[in-house]
């Protein structure tokens, strides 16, 4: 991996974490993503199981973790399977982690090659009296694609169906949800190396150049600072394209007199950086465009100041709604009849601003957490309105990443430059220095 070596007490007390939450006698599996094929002998990378990774540290294939707190021997209480390397897997892939290495990442003691999971287990399930199982249960799933851990699951039961199956994924979207110390640092580097590919554009972007030229830029910003690459598919959307919420294509030429739509950012050691910004091609605002690119911004910091332990989503998203309904009408985008005959189930401000405000930001770009609960300290979400007129062909989306403290909120973004005006005067300095 291109990261730095994290201190394995990050998943030890994660691990603790995790099993405060466990019924007594219980045994909790996690399984590892697959290698996604392509097409021949090709393949898409490997992408950790973002629980597994949480709990272990362990970034590769072909790996078990067995958690039972309550295990006779009272040794076995964390196991770790991974897979057996080889001189052949040396030479053909990269050797891959021995005993040794595997219990300085996790910090695990107990580690067997991933072939003996079964010998080594089967003594522990029977013991076991409940067995959690974990699945991905993100309210934005939509995937056909049957995992390795739907696999396993399908396995387990089969093979011990008197034993009492329970569900690991409410424990891990509560645990997750709150961001230690060690994460947050990691969630912070994301955002630092984001903040080098943004400043890197500031002289790069002019009219004439293409889509997938600043695209270019980034990822060669974001890899040389040790990030495997975006966090998510980038959206590099000029001109009427900003209006497309997830326009991925970033194949077109800019022009002069467009605004560009930045929906790119870096990852670092797993954890995700998520930021939006929206630039001049020319260097410069039109009256117009500085207008909405403001009204977007206002709205934004004020539904950052919302961000506050104890808020609710309801309250929240209710908030920020009623900000951009006023921002709306200042810029004649709305008027007071259409507010007044709106829906209550899709408010006039929505035509302009259609998606939601916050998520939940970690591991996942949309990580997990509950937003049916009140929001705590600990907690990081991004922030992102915007206004999208496909009428003018401009679209403003304005998003930082912000820690929940007890006190308020801690912009893990703050130096990336946000301000119209200063936009302007970098991009003009950078261009002058190019």
């Amino acid at each position: 991996m291109k990261y730095k070596a994290i201190d394995n007490n990050l998943f030890i007390e994660n691990r603790n974490k995790f099993k405060n939450n466990l019924k007594p006698n219980s045994l909790a599996v996690f399984v590892s993503n697959d290698i996604m094929p392509t097409n021949a002998d090709g393949s898409m990378g490997f992408r950790q199981n973002a629980d597994l990774f949480y709990l272990s540290g362990i970034d590769q294939e072909d790996t078990i973790l067995v958690i039972f707190p309550d295990v006779k021997d009272g040794k076995h209480k964390e196991i770790l399977f991974v897979k057996e390397t080889s001189e052949l897997i040396a030479i053909w892939e990269g050797a891959k982690l021995n005993k040794a290495q595997a219990t300085a990442v996790s910090g695990i003691e107990h580690i067997y090659w991933h072939h003996e999971f079964e010998k080594v287990t089967k003594a522990f399930f029977i013991q076991a009296e409940n067995i959690y199982l974990n699945s991905n249960e993100h309210t934005r799933r939509y995937i056909d694609t049957e995992t390795a851990q739907d696999r396993f699951n399908k396995s387990i039961t089969a093979k011990y169906p008197l034993h009492k199956i329970e569900r690991s994924a409410p424990i891990m979207h509560r645990i997750r949800a709150i961001k230690s110390t060690q994460e947050i640092d990691l969630i912070q580097q994301a955002c630092d190396i984001t903040e080098k590919g943004f400043r890197r554009l500031l002289g790069f972007i002019k009219p004439g150049v293409w889509e997938y030229e600043i695209e270019a830029e980034l990822i060669h910003e974001f890899v040389r600072n040790r990030s495997q690459g975006f966090a998510y598919g980038p959206i590099v959307a000029s001109g009427s394209s900003a209006c497309v919420l997830h326009y991925v294509e970033n194949n077109r030429q800019c022009k002069d007199g467009d605004v560009i739509l930045l929906d790119v950012a870096a990852e670092y050691s797993n954890y995700a950086s998520d930021l939006t910004r929206a630039l001049p091609v020319n260097g410069k605002y039109t009256k117009r465009q500085k207008e909405v690119y403001n009204a977007v911004l206002r709205v934004h910091r004020a539904a950052a100041k919302l961000l506050v332990p104890g808020q609710t989503f309801d309250k929240y998203n209710t908030a920020v709604g009623d900000l951009m309904t006023e921002e709306l009408l200042k810029l004649n985008l709305l008027k007071s009849e259409d507010v007044k005959k709106q829906n209550p189930n899709w408010p006039a401000y929505k035509k302009y601003f259609m998606h939601g405000t916050s998520h939940f930001l970690g591991l996942d770009v949309h990580d997990v957490g509950f937003f049916q609960e009140p929001i705590q300290a600990g907690m990081v979400f991004t922030v992102e309105p915007g206004i999208y007129i496909q009428e003018e062909g401009l679209g403003i989306r304005i998003e930082n990443n912000l820690l929940v403290t007890t006190n308020g909120q801690l912009d893990l973004m703050k130096n990336i430059p946000i301000e119209a005006d200063e936009i302007e005067e970098l991009m003009s300095k950078s261009k002058i220095m190019a």
